[in-house]
């Protein structure tokens, strides 16, 4: 049986690199080896700027390893070659919600290849948030909580200090990507809500609000409102009676990359944000903070152990 850690996949090295970081670090953990792939794209990046070893998707990576198993499978239909031939899988989908990749794409995959290899076997494990389960949302808290102390120690100021009477000018705006399923919508506002109660007893915060990063156009699509842009411009989050305020925007993704990197799709959002408002692009990172994305945590690689021991 080998072990595939999925992601979506995308066309930035730093994707790549982090999402084998995370499989090294999860190998680790459960003692067996687990392959890093992409459901799509990732193959396109060139192999020079993945230090050497280029990247490889779902489809590319379980067809090899079933041809080399037994190319005769196939050819002759043979019994005991079919059976010689027999390969497991366990796919741990590196998603956070239930999303259409993981629901639809990887299954009509998997159909897909089995078309061809009858005695292909693959689990999917669960994605990483269970209803309920408010590990995501101790991740986020603690990104806030650092934000907070790396701020309130840089720049000395009393709304990071936790001083009551200064108290309630953060708030936290947590952002996904936005998505056409009704039930990854509900993850963020799930995870939304445990994190408000996470941080409930934190003097310093004032709020926290759900979002999404963008959203297709329609009616139908309205579950994902509000948009990053339409929370940052509310003239409530833009003023407090005690001082220039903080919006920590707190990144529900997994991986760095065209989204949620230093200089991402987010990142813009926040800096047109600060432009609309007047802000002086210098102080621009101290009125809006992104929190890193989740990978890096601790608790990710133990979440990831618990869904594979939950289909191994």
């Amino acid at each position: 049986m080998k072990v595939l850690l999925v992601d979506n996949g995308s066309l930035e090295p730093a994707v790549v690199l982090a999402l084998r970081e995370v499989a090294r670090r999860l190998a680790q953990r459960v003692g067996r080896p687990i392959f890093p792939v992409s459901l799509a794209h990732s193959d396109k990046i060139p192999a020079a700027a993945l230090g050497g070893v280029a990247a490889q998707c779902v489809e590319s990576f379980l067809r090899e390893e079933l041809e080399r198993a037994d190319p005769c499978e196939r050819v002759c239909g043979d019994e005991r070659a079919g059976e010689a031939g027999k390969r497991e899988f366990v796919i741990v989908p590196f998603f956070i919600g239930p999303s259409r990749a993981v629901t639809r794409a990887l299954p009509k995959l998997i159909d897909t290849l089995r078309g061809e290899f009858p005695h292909l076997r693959v689990r999917i494990a669960p994605v990483l948030h269970a209803a309920g389960d408010d590990t995501l949302a101790r991740i986020l808290a603690d990104r806030v909580h650092r934000v907070l102390s790396e701020i309130g120690k840089a720049e000395k100021t009393p709304v990071l200090s936790g001083e009551p009477e200064t108290g309630g000018r953060v708030r936290v705006a947590l952002v996904d990507h936005g998505s056409p399923a009704r039930e990854v919508t509900a993850v963020r506002d799930e995870v939304a809500a445990q994190l408000a109660a996470l941080l409930s007893g934190d003097t310093r915060v004032a709020e926290v609000a759900a979002c999404s990063m963008e959203r297709r156009p329609g009616a139908d699509y309205a579950f994902n409102e509000p948009l990053l842009e339409t929370q940052l411009a509310r003239e409530q989050w833009r003023d407090s009676a005690g001082g220039r305020p903080l919006i920590i925007v707190a990144q529900l993704f997994l991986l760095p990359g065209r989204h949620a990197g230093p200089s991402g799709d987010i990142a813009q959002i926040c800096a047109r944000a600060a432009e609309a408002a007047g802000v002086d692009a210098v102080l621009a990172s101290v009125r809006t903070v992104q929190t890193e994305p989740l990978a890096t945590h601790p608790l990710i690689v133990e979440l990831l152990a618990q869904r594979f021991a939950a289909v191994r």
